[in-house]
């Protein structure tokens, strides 16, 4: 009688009745609970600093509070002076980068670079006066996502969050499964929360519900962080989804690539772009740009940025050596658009004034054009709607975290420390047989499928035989 009660508490804690799913029902539930162990703190991590990341993104800016200034009655100096009050100020520093203001009571922004320092300067483009320096290695925003994305410990960290989102992606699947209505369990039961009951089931049900309602947004968001990951996001995904450079025909192309013009250690290039080669300034390729006769400068170049459509904020950015180009960009990694379908790249060779290459959200492959609505709405950057949305996706993050934790808590014995996970199928079959489907699906992100075998051969290899152990951890 206590074998069968324990049994049917165990069903009772996955949200279904035994049946004859309940053997692969005990293989989800496993998983479940030993990705958990893995993947709480990292999606805990995860969703704090989104918190801080969206604040910025979507109520500020990357760079901290919005820079006002008074409007003036005549127009703008021109975007050399402007930069030539930067200069003054870091005489020291090369200019890389101008960003013009998104409206006309906004500051101009410049980024320089000196002694292994990037620097954004706020000027008001009417005076030309300095009105802000700021680190951009050492803003709130900077900070949130180094963390994010590496936990500060640089390749080390990579792989130990790109493990946690693939294991988070088979944690997802398996409560969708383990919460699917049947069974004569209804949606209402899943879908609604039943706010009646008391104690771990209380806990149980809002998880549950909680969990089944943002289970397909948290796939959005894993599969958009997994891009930038280093094994799965950099040597599979974005070689696919990349932007071929072949498209500019007879172009000269360099040796860097998109992601050189990454400045201060933040992702402001286009996903689809940061693996696709540079042009190559130097050649009578192009179409015309500059006028003939006259310099190619940041003033010269600023007005052609006008002439091709830009308007509100965008960036210049100035070629670095002597095959650098001009890189004028509009996209809603930077900042600058709220629809990704805009984001538009131009490259002007630096001595000739001529337009070399161009690539728009309409040229790119199709993995590229859907990771750059995806990044977009990860990163808050769609408006104020998708800003407070991503608030309170995080916010449901830390919940489901957190109440899987005082799940645990609540169902393991008074005064125990065992780790009381969910009991194994005795079917071995079948058993083998989730394995294998969980195996399969982890295996399509390399280290996650890794960690996964691992945690399985233990399991099958050391675990079942050591009756000791397989107590401690039950």
């Amino acid at each position: 009688m206590k074998a069968v009660a324990e049994r049917a508490s165990a069903l009772a804690d996955a949200g279904t009745k035994p049946s004859s799913h309940s053997s692969f029902h005990a293989v989800a539930w496993r998983w479940h609970f030993y990705t958990g162990l893995y993947v709480v703190p990292f999606l805990l991590m995860l969703a704090l600093t989104g918190l801080v990341m969206v604040f910025f993104t979507g109520f500020q800016t990357r760079l901290g509070p919005v820079v006002t200034v008074n409007p003036m009655d005549h127009a703008p100096l021109p975007v050399s002076a402007q930069a030539k009050a930067v200069l003054e100020l870091r005489s020291q520093a090369t200019l890389r980068e101008y960003i013009a203001p998104v409206t006309p009571d906004r500051a101009s922004w410049f980024v320089v670079a000196r002694d292994g320092t990037t620097e954004a300067v706020a000027v008001d483009p009417y005076t030309a006066q300095v009105l802000r320096l700021v680190d951009k290695d050492r803003t709130w925003f900077a900070w949130a996502e180094k963390i994010h994305g590496t936990l500060l410990l640089g390749d080390v960290g990579d792989r130990l969050i790109e493990i946690a989102a693939g294991l988070a992606i088979v944690m997802v699947i398996t409560g969708f499964y383990l919460w699917w209505p049947r069974g004569g369990t209804r949606w209402a039961q899943v879908l609604l929360p039943d706010l009646r009951l008391r104690g771990r089931l209380w806990w149980r049900s809002l998880h549950a519900s909680v969990g089944f309602w943002l289970g397909a947004v948290l796939l959005v968001f894993l599969l958009t962080g997994l891009s930038w990951t280093g094994v799965w996001g950099a040597k599979f995904a974005q070689p696919w989804g990349s932007f071929p450079a072949a498209k500019w025909d007879a172009v000269p192309l360099s040796d860097a690539t998109h992601a050189t013009l990454n400045a201060g250690g933040t992702h402001e290039v286009p996903w689809g772009l940061e693996q696709t080669p540079l042009p190559a300034s130097g050649s009578q390729s192009g179409a015309v740009g500059v006028p003939a006769g006259q310099p190619v400068d940041l003033d010269s170049v600023a007005a052609l940025a006008k002439r091709l459509g830009f308007t509100g904020q965008h960036h210049i950015q100035l070629p670095q050596g002597d095959t650098g180009v001009y890189t004028l960009s509009a996209d809603t990694m930077s900042g600058d658009l709220g629809r990704p379908t805009q984001d538009r790249t131009v490259h002007v060779d630096r001595h000739t004034g001529r337009v070399l290459a161009e690539a728009a959200y309409a040229g790119y492959p199709l993995l590229a054009k859907a990771m750059a609505v995806g990044i977009a709405l990860h990163q808050g950057d769609l408006g104020l709607w998708n800003a407070v949305l991503n608030v309170l996706f995080c916010l449901a993050i830390v919940f489901l975290c957190v109440s899987g934790i005082v799940m645990w808590w609540k169902r393991r014995p008074r005064g125990s420390w065992r780790l009381v996970a969910p009991p194994a199928p005795r079917d071995p079959s079948l058993w083998k047989g989730g394995a294998l489907v969980m195996c399969a699906l982890a295996l399509a992100f390399p280290l996650s499928g890794a960690v996964l075998l691992g945690v399985l051969l233990l399991d099958w290899l050391v675990v079942s035989r050591l009756p000791a152990l397989r107590a401690a951890l039950g």
